[in-house]
């Protein structure tokens, strides 16, 4: 039988920044994007555009939001990151315009090659189309694109594409009824 050996453990992403803009990330990150009592809004977009976001207008950053790498996001105009959003982006995240992330919703760019003892690091990007909603608590994994107008469910998991106008449900995730919008 075969076990991880984490001492051969590679990393296989381009970080994009200096350590330094790292560190001072983090820091920005810990007192004004994590802190639940920031709920100014317009100082936090500010404040992603400072480390390379790019943003358009009308977006809303609410409390207790974790951001891995800012200078890895793109968010169209008038998209809306609810309470306890963590976008894990290692790699490139893309959300369009109209995109509601709820309440501790989770995009996670990385994970790790299983088949390898190794167990090397992966990364791949996500894109959430204009007018998406992933529910509360739902996931979202790298490689996956949300179909414009899509919703993944509360608690549900995301690990392949989502078809434009369909309501996903679920771990994983299935589609259990198309979107009709009036």
């Amino acid at each position: 039988m075969k076990t991880v050996d984490n001492s051969t453990y590679k990393v296989t992403i381009e970080i994009g920044a200096s350590r330094i803009k790292q560190i001072l990330w983090y820091l920005t990150n810990v007192i004004f994007f994590r802190n639940p009592l920031n709920i100014i809004s317009s100082s936090k977009v500010l404040l992603l555009k400072i480390f390379g976001a790019e943003l358009g207008v009308g977006v809303v950053v609410k409390p207790a939001v974790n951001i891995k790498f800012p200078w890895k996001l793109k968010i169209g105009n008038h998209s809306w990151i609810g309470e306890g959003v963590w976008i894990d982006n290692l790699s490139e995240v893309v959300i369009g315009n109209n995109v509601t992330l709820s309440q501790g919703a989770l995009l996670l760019t990385g994970s790790h090659d299983h088949t390898k003892t190794s167990f090397d690091y992966l990364s791949f990007p996500i894109v959430l189309e204009d007018g998406v909603w992933i529910g509360s608590k739902a996931v979202v994994f790298g490689n996956v694109t949300c179909g414009t107008h899509s919703i993944l469910g509360i608690n549900s998991v995301a690990e392949s594409d989502l078809k434009p106008y369909t309501i996903y449900k679920g771990n994983p995730s299935v589609p259990v009824i198309e979107r009709v919008i009036e």
